[in-house]
């Protein structure tokens, strides 16, 4: 039986790196979690504290093997054309930050990094998987 709801803690309160680290790979087999390809929606939950930062990143990635993975893609219209680019989410603030992604996939991995000095950054990830 499929749970309309599942939280999953991707990443605890940590000190950023200055490359992508990834979290927790939410998929089939993580247990307690729903599955994602069975599930609509993912919402992600970021607590940042900037400390000496100049900003704090966020990629979220999508697989159907949970080997070859994809990037989230933003796309903006001008003109008639629709420009897709790789999607990263930045802060430059402290704060609590919510976002909200339309999923159909059975693997979701979400990597974070720090842009400048880390000392005294955190970031802790959180995500739900659900049905809308």
């Amino acid at each position: 039986m499929m749970l309309p709801y599942g939280f999953v803690n991707v990443r605890s309160a940590a000190i950023l790196t200055t490359s992508y680290v990834a979290g927790t790979v939410i998929g089939p087999d993580y247990e307690g979690a729903v599955i994602p390809s069975e599930a609509n929606q993912l919402i992600v939950y970021t607590s940042f504290t900037i400390g000496s930062l100049t900003s704090g990143e966020l990629k979220v990635e999508f697989s159907n093997d949970g080997t070859t993975y994809y990037q989230q893609t933003f796309t903006s219209v001008s003109g008639g054309t629709s420009t897709a680019s790789l999607g990263n989410y930045t802060w430059t603030a402290t704060g609590n930050y919510r976002f909200e992604i339309p999923i159909k996939d059975n693997y979701i991995k979400i990597s974070v990094k720090g842009t400048g000095t880390v000392t005294s950054s955190s970031m802790t990830v959180d995500a739900i998987i659900g049905i809308v």
